[in-house]
């Protein structure tokens, strides 16, 4: 299981190297399921494992003068504030809430990774006129997600650089992992006295993250953008099934064992996301007849 969990962390490294998110969105798992830590434990060392990875996966992207330090620092500060403040909440929260928080924010960020990304926000290095208050505001709420539940990480920020900013799309992902850095680290800092970690396990999943962070970087000119984010939003939609299908039944007192009740539970997630493509294919104009000549 060792192996297997040192994997998947090359994977979280992958991921943040190249989209400038996911780490938190695989680590939590990672550490809850496979480690079998306890829900705040594994939130707070996620919170610690994500930092550190985007500080390794920072600095490729800052010697290719892709990282917007002004706008990252605005952001992350304010991201920041929300963090701790929301890590220092977290101790009176259940650790089945946070969990189903958890799962509902995979499912809203895979949600927002496959949808087809806005021409204005694909326009390059075009610029717009810096929205100072809405980057405040969007970097509280931003923080305060992540300390709350570690995630919520690179998928919103990313979108709100491009938007609310006027990043192009590179300048958007590199700038996002300094932020991830400051608000991982200020959620770390409000979790840290209420838990305790297991520095020897973060030092092994930090060590193989970043491997997977060199990784990433190194393949961001080479995979389309929008193919790896929508692959990647359909195995953070599986994972959303897996962790709430073990979280929710158990508000009932029931202990669902995913082996026996997995083809259920997989049913009723995806039936809504279904019926949504269905019905977006429905109300799709028909094409445009093509002219012939006789």
């Amino acid at each position: 299981m060792l192996v297997f969990g040192l994997v998947i962390a090359v994977l979280i490294g992958v991921s943040l190297g190249m989209l400038g998110g996911g780490g938190s969105i695989l680590t939590v798992p990672l550490l809850l399921y496979v480690f079998k830590l306890d829900a705040k434990v594994a939130i707070a060392m996620s919170l610690l494992v994500v930092g550190t990875t985007s500080i390794a996966a920072l600095i490729p992207h800052a010697r290719a003068g892709r990282v917007q330090w002004r706008i990252g620092a605005i952001f992350g500060a304010s991201s920041m504030i929300g963090a701790y403040s929301a890590g220092r909440v977290a101790k009176f929260i259940p650790s089945s809430v946070l969990l189903l928080a958890f799962g509902a924010m995979m499912l809203i960020t895979a949600v927002a990774m496959m949808r087809p990304k806005r021409a204005d926000a694909a326009k390059g290095d075009e610029k717009r006129e810096l929205s100072l208050p809405l980057i405040l505001v969007e970097g509280l709420v931003v923080g305060a997600v992540t300390g709350l539940v570690g995630a919520g990480g690179g998928f919103l920020v990313v979108p709100a650089l491009a938007l609310l900013a006027g990043l192009s799309m590179p300048n958007a992902v590199a700038t996002s992992l300094m932020v991830i850095a400051l608000k991982s680290f200020a959620g770390f800092a409000g979790y840290v006295s209420t838990v305790s970690i297991n520095y020897s396990l973060a030092a092994m999943v930090i060590a193989a993250a970043i491997v997977g962070s060199v990784i990433g970087t190194s393949l961001v000119s080479k995979v389309h953008p929008d193919s790896l984010r929508k692959g990647f939003g359909w195995f953070i939609v599986v994972m959303s099934v897996f962790v709430l299908g073990q979280e929710i039944p158990k508000l009932f007192g029931y202990r669902v064992t995913i082996a026996t009740h997995a083809p259920q539970l997989i049913a009723a997630m995806l039936t809504p996301l279904l019926l949504g493509a269905i019905v977006r294919k429905l109300r799709a104009p028909p094409p445009t007849p093509v002219a012939t000549h006789p």
